[in-house]
């Protein structure tokens, strides 16, 4: 099969498009023929080898966490699959990925695939969903009523976590670029504004009851965020960790992302309802990978992009 794969730690130019042994699954594994994977950022850090203490690997690797596709076979006991289903996942962080033709995938972390969109598609689902739902209702424990500002709203997370947000009954603040202000006022985003001016404490809304930041910071942002995060209220980051105790009774959480069958199984459930859109902004054929991770690298890269073998 054809698969990109890199033999060592380095630089986009170690992404080779090139002929793999097709896998076989194991016990509790399912082979999937890929309709397609996705490019995240976190890619970067693991293909330059920056994050081998927390997610080594064997090489060659094939990256991609993030896959879409049909059941080819089927492993021992995974009892409940189908050839031929429609299926998506979140993979292991570690493990061989789905730039590939073909890729094995843990039975338990498969939710059937969204019925509404274009199978391709649906590989933007797992890892942004995930991340929103996850930092949303398990870290902030956000509830109806509430008051949020999404930093970094118009990103593949925040995208999700606009809507999710506006689902649960909370009133929406999202940053946003003027590319995206519509969509996200679309995906019920109360208020827009726009990148923070972290030299100003004025901000529309604030104090908030949560604040979930979704863009790099540095330390001295992020605990300025939690300056506009209410008294007893919940900073929740997914990138830079927030202050342990930044005082006021506020709590604090760093969101990692893992994989939840259940939960994507309720977000698909929510696509194919018609109350959650995927948003994908580009897809490219998987030859491109190398590229993606170049225009990512100096932030051209134009939003959530799916790869198809």
């Amino acid at each position: 099969m054809k698969a990109v794969r890199y033999h060592r730690y380095g630089g986009s130019e170690v992404l080779t498009l090139e002929e793999a042994e097709r896998p076989a699954p194991a016990e509790g594994q399912v082979l999937v023929k890929v309709a397609a994977t996705s490019f995240n950022p976190v890619d970067l850090g693991i293909r330059a080898g920056g994050l081998q203490e927390v997610f080594p690997l064997s090489f060659p690797h094939i990256p991609g966490v993030e896959v879409a596709g049909t059941i080819a076979e089927l492993g021992p006991g995974t009892d409940g699959r189908q050839v031929g289903d429609a299926v998506v996942a979140f993979l292991p962080m570690n493990a061989d990925g789905a730039a590939a033709e073909y890729a094995v995938v843990p039975a338990d972390a498969l939710a059937a695939a969204p019925k509404t969109v274009e199978l391709p598609d649906a590989a933007a689902l797992p890892v942004g969903g995930l991340t929103a739902w996850q930092a949303l209702f398990d870290n902030a424990q956000l509830q109806a009523g509430q008051t949020i500002l999404i930093n970094g709203a118009g990103g593949a997370v925040g995208s999700f976590a606009v809507q999710l947000a506006h689902q649960a009954g909370a009133t929406v603040t999202a940053t946003s670029s003027p590319r995206t202000e519509e969509r996200l006022r679309e995906y019920g985003a109360d208020r827009t504004i726009g990148h923070l001016d972290f030299a100003s404490s004025a901000v529309a809304g604030a104090p908030f009851d949560v604040v979930l930041n979704l863009v790099p910071t540095t330390p001295e942002e992020i605990a300025a965020l939690a300056g506009l995060v209410a008294d007893g209220g919940t900073l929740v980051s997914a990138t830079t960790p927030p202050p342990e105790n930044p005082g006021r009774g506020i709590r604090t959480a760093q969101v990692f992302v893992v994989s939840n069958a259940e939960q994507l199984a309720e977000l698909v459930r929510r696509v194919d309802a018609g109350t959650l859109r995927i948003t994908v902004a580009d897809r490219r054929p998987l030859a491109d990978l190398p590229a993606v991770h170049d225009e990512a690298a100096s932030g051209r890269l134009a939003g959530k992009t799916v790869l198809i073998p």
